[in-house]
């Protein structure tokens, strides 16, 4: 089975899990990181795969100061619903608004948003 572009992203992290068992090139050739040389033979690209699983998790790797160097992946400020019903906001966010483990927010649903107010947190017209 050929596929016109590698899986990325959720679509790349569930394929992994389903795959199992199965070797690194094996998993990196079925999500489609692979090509074919002009004498037919396949090429296994784990660097673009691995880097693909990586951003896929959302780990940050780079340690630059903001604002200097590549530094990683920038917020998008767009997230997914992922397999298992849950949304994740990355760690990217969180070190923007200077959060720590343990902090703490009230949920606040809308028709068609999230609202989330820090615990002990003053208004925002209060300020």
């Amino acid at each position: 089975m050929t596929q016109d572009k590698p899986l990325t992203g959720h679509a790349l992290v569930d394929k992994v899990k389903e795959l199992g068992d199965l070797s690194k090139e094996e998993k990196a050739r079925a999500c489609g990181y692979y090509t074919q040389t002009k004498n037919g033979v396949e090429r296994v690209n784990m660097m673009k795969f691995l880097n693909a699983l990586i951003d896929a998790e959302g780990i940050e790797l780079d340690s630059s100061a903001e604002g200097q160097g590549r530094g990683g992946r920038s917020a998008s400020y767009k997230i997914s619903v992922q397999s298992n019903g849950n949304l994740l906001i990355g760690s990217a966010y969180t070190k923007k608004m200077n959060l720590q483990p343990g902090d703490e927010f009230e949920i606040t649903l809308g028709r068609k948003h999230i609202h989330l107010k820090q615990v002990g947190a003053p208004d925002e017209d209060e300020i």
